[in-house]
């Protein structure tokens, strides 16, 4: 059964046009806070391309030692930091083993053929999670007709496993592996923040198994633009040419840097928040008759699928006509991500019309 309007018991359209909306598209739509908007305009800045910018060097040497790290460079964004990377750790003929769904493969315009003309070895996780077997098995041994494997990469939480957490066990096997084999290693961490607080994890200890992560400072912490890419003071140095070349030296950055310290010090912790608000939304799914599965939230990204008989193109409108907007993940499938922006009164105005919408289903 499918619908083409969404019902709307407690509220008038006049009434829901007047609320705030309900963006649960992604963790990136935040805006800066007045208090992150107050840091903001008190940043003390300079040339950051001549490394004048002493917000901008703070921020990186902050953000490298939170790792266990030597240094980090900023840049506008995690897909530049990821392609930096790749590229640095890589040569041309070369290959980048990760999961296949992962965000350097997927989602980054195949920047790693673009960039560092290396191929990439894709592995089939579990909710994204690669293992140590799998990784050993994709090693290349030499040969004239192969590429020769030269990084590993994972991606912590994965956004495309509905924000699965590697266990630090699991991490620390496949780090084994890539350095017995010689292999650097790099973990994309968009979401690193969410999987520390989702597993208890010590952010510190990272710089033991990983020699470059990527930090994004845009998605849960808020700040409004901006990733940094850490790793030992030679690798950074390197990357610091390839970050020029690719356009993302950047001058008076500290206005915006100040953005991503003020999420560091201020936005971590009530990460726990998104993941409560996520859980409950997980739950309530689950109890509709048009939603046929709910991958379980470990963080804040909760992905389901819809039944066939409810065309996802129509669920995803009636939403919006309630102030909700969400975003499609595939056929049938949809993805709401839970952010300091929705509060407890959001969540009510979503559970309200995902309920209302099974009553319709109903009868």
């Amino acid at each position: 059964m499918s619908y083409s309007t969404f019902p709307a018991p407690a509220s008038s359209a006049a009434d829901v046009s007047a609320l705030p909306i309900v963006d649960l598209r992604s963790d990136t739509v935040t805006r800066p806070t007045p208090a992150m908007l107050e840091a903001m305009f008190a940043a003390s800045v300079g040339d950051d391309v001549y490394d004048e910018d002493p917000t901008v060097r703070r921020l990186e040497e902050t953000a490298a030692a939170r790792f266990g790290l030597e240094a980090g460079l900023f840049c506008p964004s995690g897909t530049m930091t990821n392609q930096i990377a790749i590229k640095a750790h890589t040569e041309p003929l070369s290959e980048v083993i990760c999961e296949q769904t992962a965000h350097v493969y997927l989602w980054e315009v195949g920047g790693i053929a673009f960039h560092s003309s290396a191929s990439v070895a894709l592995l089939v996780g579990n909710r994204g999670r690669l293992t140590a077997a799998q990784v050993e098995a994709a090693i290349r041994p030499e040969n004239l007709h192969y590429p020769t494997t030269r990084l590993v990469c994972l991606e912590n939480t994965h956004n495309r496993g509905g924000g699965s957490c590697y266990s630090w066990d699991d991490m620390a096997a496949i780090s084994e592996v890539a350095q017995r084999h010689g292999l650097a290693r790099h973990l994309d961490g968009a979401r690193i923040f969410n999987a520390l607080v989702a597993t208890g994890q010590r952010s510190e200890d990272y710089g033991q198994l990983f020699d470059s992560i990527s930090v994004c400072l845009s998605k849960g912490l808020g700040a409004p633009v901006g990733s940094v890419l850490l790793g030992s003071a030679a690798f950074i140095k390197k990357c610091k040419r390839i970050r020029k070349v690719m356009g993302g030296g950047m001058r008076q950055a500290g206005y915006i840097a100040a953005a991503g310290l003020y999420a560091l010090e201020n936005n971590v912790a009530r990460l726990a928040d998104d993941h409560r608000r996520a859980a409950q939304l997980a739950e309530t799914l689950r109890q509709q008759p048009y939603v046929a599965e709910v991958l379980n939230p470990e963080t804040n990204l909760v992905i389901f699928r819809l039944h066939d008989s409810q065309p996802a193109a129509e669920f995803l409108a009636g939403l919006q006509q309630q102030g909700i907007r969400a975003s499609s993940f595939g056929p049938q499938w949809v993805r709401f991500v839970t952010h300091l922006e929705v509060d407890d009164a959001g969540l009510a105005r979503v559970e309200e019309a995902l309920q209302a919408v099974g009553e319709l289903v109903n009868r």
